[in-house]
């Protein structure tokens, strides 16, 4: 009887991690399967590279946005109900991506994507939250960043062998029915982690109010700015390396793809590495090592390219340590946001979201701006994101005790997967 119980439990819980990877996973794959196709995209068009780059835009836009209004419901509606509705917008709005006939177009249909996806994005960290605290949220964070680090791996070389079979129009009809299938998914797989007793009773204007107690407190915000500035050099990096490595240095799609998906990989090991370390060693310490990794990465960038001559091993290697430094920044920094304020997980999650793709999408545009000849705006936009997430963790550092929880170790789980 034992082990029919713990096999249930295995199961229940393996669901959950793939339903919860999956929906963390849809907005990184709406941005990454179409990567290796910007360039066809452009000529199809016949629009500049940085009209182009909109496109990304436009997507980290309604991702923002979308955000900013489903964290908020899912404390008041429950989680459930807004995802499905999310992922059926999201699965229309790529079917529409599928047949724009102008990149304008194309532009708006990305941002209704993006606002689809963002229910994906928010309620999946709000679910977690709902069901772990302390070190058990910092493990599942790391654990969920196998599926969203391996979907960079999958997405460009699914979608540069793809261009090989049809055109980048076939793209967008796959991402509708990936968006399909988890909408059926959390339908019929998920059951609701948030029971009316716990939901927000004031209605969407209170749930709305939270977003004021979050932005006022100091903690949170330091931890959630200290989360959202890598992605600065993230986007850098997803908007303009499609550009450069094959323009300048003459990559195929497909070896593009490869190398992008190996970057992934990298997160991955990371990622894993911090979840077995988590409970051993101090999340801020761990947010330290990858804060650091940051700095020294794009200080490597940006050396190999002043230097010269290094080809393109003086770009790879780099962005290798800056992608994995994620993997110690992003689970650590959002299990320390959102301890605080566990009535308010949909909120907290939305700000990270926000912070994510909003600053995803004022750096796209200004890769775009500043040149898709060389990697050197790349370089700039993780140092600016390194320097942004070290005076946002040092700030944090410096608090005194009482201002919020800064030590997971002391937190205990407070729900159970079954």
């Amino acid at each position: 009887m034992g082990t029919l119980v713990e096999d249930e439990g295995r199961v229940h819980r393996l669901r959950l991690f793939l339903i919860l990877g999956s929906l963390t996973a849809v907005g990184p794959i709406a941005i990454d399967a179409y990567l290796p196709a910007l360039p066809t995209i452009a000529h199809d068009f016949h629009a500049a590279a940085s009209s182009i780059q909109l496109t990304l835009t436009g997507l980290l836009v309604g991702l923002a946005l979308g955000q900013v209004v489903a964290g908020p419901l899912s404390d008041v509606l429950g989680r459930r109900r807004p995802l499905v509705v999310g992922l059926a917008a999201y699965a229309a709005a790529s079917l529409a991506c599928a047949v724009a006939p102008s990149a304008e177009t194309l532009v708006v249909f990305r941002v209704i994507q993006g606002l689809g996806a963002a229910t994906g994005v928010v309620i999946a960290r709000a679910i977690v939250r709902d069901l772990f605290t302390g070190d058990d949220a910092a493990r599942f964070f790391s654990l969920l960043v196998i599926v969203t680090a391996t979907s960079p791996i999958f997405a460009p070389l699914l979608g540069s062998f793809a261009l090989r079979l049809m055109s980048w129009r076939g793209i967008f009809a796959l991402l509708s029915v990936v968006g399909a299938i988890l909408a059926g998914a959390v339908q019929f797989g998920l059951r609701e982690t948030l029971p009316p007793q716990r939901r927000r009773g004031g209605g969407v204007p209170d749930a709305l109010r939270s977003y004021t107690i979050l932005l006022t407190d100091r903690v949170f915000l330091g931890y959630a700015f200290t989360f959202g500035a890598p992605f600065i050099g993230i986007f850098g990096y997803i908007s303009g390396s499609s550009f450069v490595l094959q323009n300048l240095y003459g990559l195929s799609p497909q070896t593009y793809g490869l190398l992008f998906g190996l970057n992934g990989l990298g997160l991955v090991a990371a990622s894993q590495v911090n979840r077995f370390l988590v409970g051993r060693v101090r999340a801020t310490r761990l947010l330290g090592v990858g804060i650091i990794g940051l700095a020294m990465g794009s200080l490597l960038l940006a050396g190999g390219l002043l230097i010269g001559g290094l080809g393109v091993i003086a770009v790879v290697a780099p962005l290798a340590l800056l992608v994995a430094s994620v993997g110690f920044v992003a689970p650590n920094a959002t299990a320390l946001a959102l301890s605080g304020h566990p009535e308010m997980a949909g909120t907290g999650s939305a700000i990270l979201g926000i912070l994510q793709f909003g600053l995803g999408a004022a750096i796209a545009p200004l890769i775009g701006l500043a040149g898709t000849h060389s990697a050197m705006p790349m370089a700039i936009a993780f140092g600016v994101a390194a320097a942004c997430a070290a005076a946002s963790f040092l700030v944090i550092a410096r608090a005194a005790p009482g201002e919020g929880p800064v030590i997971l170790a002391d937190e205990t789980n407070t729900a159970s997967l079954s």
